[in-house]
């Protein structure tokens, strides 16, 4: 990562695409030039539907972004559910090239290239090499071993895999809106050094992004990303839920689900009549708002138990000593957390990430993409390619497409 360097981040969601396009300052931090979202549903429950739609609303929001930012966009990063990736644990001892010399970048860089070499599903395909611990040959673990006196060194590190059919397909939307993949991002991966405060990253947890359609599973074990996965529910069930059980509008169930949004009725203060404007059966219709507030409550609860269910199957749920929710489907519901922890029976909170606050709600999944790629270590460069807008010409940047930990 260089100053001036420019990363473009890629997310679809169940209900739109966001882009955020950040550069590098001289502080070495990424500072957003640009922000851009459009609508699409061409994703549902984690599943690409509609190839064709998903890229005009990629390539709208690349055309916003290019003239906001008098840039010309010829590649992005994007994230992917976690139930089409696959995490296998690897590590590798790597002698020095020059004990005497120290370790060097490049003894690194060879290491983490032979930590991929493990026999890779068919149906699978490398996207991403994450190292976690690297430990001297005297035992000393290191952040970064570059330039330490040590003969040999191990590193421990998740080897990121996906569904290459997903990976195809993400291939197939890019190169219709005129673009290149420069890597490919499971969604946890990449939010949790937004969404997780200082203690937390050092702590087993569990992130839970709940999204429109979708909720996002990644469980850390420390620095060492052990599970992901997804389940096809999020606040767009809710609503679901509220306009069929009460025959209404889901403009109306949304606005409901704002106002009186609650996660569980044991909470409740005063039990207040709600009219229903739109009320397809006998017009305008009253109800307690304990009725409104049961429907969502039982939805919460299922989505809890779907998760529960899915890190006992996984054998990891006594490894989770925390749960952090984040998530536009569910933040403005109050007392989620609490339905959480009643229902898996570990602390839960609602993150608060110092650096989450000062990100729109809607961009935080790409800010966080963004900010994931800023901080690889080891790499040799990250920067998407970019060219520069000019009225006399069009100049060029050459940047090395194929990225050192990234295949797509």
């Amino acid at each position: 990562m260089a100053i001036g360097d420019v990363i473009v981040g890629i997310d679809i969601g169940t209900s739109k695409v966001c882009a955020v396009v950040g550069e590098v300052n001289n502080f070495g931090q990424i500072e957003i030039i640009c922000s851009t979202s459009y609508k699409c549903s061409g994703l549902k429950k984690s599943k690409i539907i509609n190839e064709e739609e998903i890229s005009l609303s990629i390539a709208k929001v690349i055309k916003d972004a290019e003239e906001e930012t008098n840039l010309k966009i010829n590649s992005a990063y994007v994230t992917i559910p976690g139930k089409y990736v696959t995490i296998v644990q690897n590590s590798i001892t790597k002698d020095a090239k020059d004990k005497y010399a120290g370790i060097s970048i490049k003894d690194v860089q060879n290491a983490i290239m032979q930590v991929k070499d493990i026999e890779i599903p068919e149906n699978k395909t490398l996207i991403d090499i994450v190292p976690d611990k690297i430990t001297l040959d005297n035992g000393t673990v290191v952040t970064d071993p570059v330039g330490s006196l040590s003969s040999s060194f191990n590193i421990s590190a998740q080897v990121i895999l996906a569904s290459k059919d997903y990976v195809r397909q993400l291939n197939s939307i890019f190169k219709k809106a005129g673009l290149e993949i420069d890597g490919i991002v499971p969604v946890t991966l990449a939010e949790r050094n937004l969404i997780l405060d200082k203690n937390e990253l050092t702590d087993n947890v569990m992130l839970l992004d709940i999204g429109a359609g979708n909720t996002d599973i990644g469980v850390f074990e420390g620095a060492s990303f052990i599970y992901t996965n997804s389940i096809p529910l999020g606040g767009d069930n809710i609503t679901n839920d509220i306009a069929l059980v009460l025959n209404i509008s889901e403009e109306e169930a949304d606005k409901l689900k704002r106002q009186y949004g609650l996660a569980l009725r044991s909470f409740i203060d005063n039990d207040n009549e709600i009219t229903l404007n739109t009320s397809k059966s006998d017009g305008r219709k009253t109800i307690k708002s304990s009725e409104l507030i049961e429907i969502i409550e039982a939805r919460i609860e299922e989505i809890f138990s779907i998760i529960n269910k899915d890190i006992i199957n996984q054998g990891i749920k006594q490894k989770i000593n925390n749960v952090i929710l984040t998530g536009q489907g569910i933040i403005n519901i109050n007392k989620s957390d609490v339905a959480g922890k009643i229902t898996l029976n570990i602390p839960v909170k609602i993150s608060t990430g110092r650096a989450v606050s000062t990100v729109k709600p809607a961009y935080r999944t790409s800010y966080s993409l963004v900010r994931y790629v800023a901080a690889r270590p080891f790499a040799k460069t990250v920067a998407s390619s970019i060219d520069t807008k000019s009225d006399s010409n069009i100049l060029k940047t050459v940047i090395e497409r194929i990225k050192e930990f990234f295949y797509s």
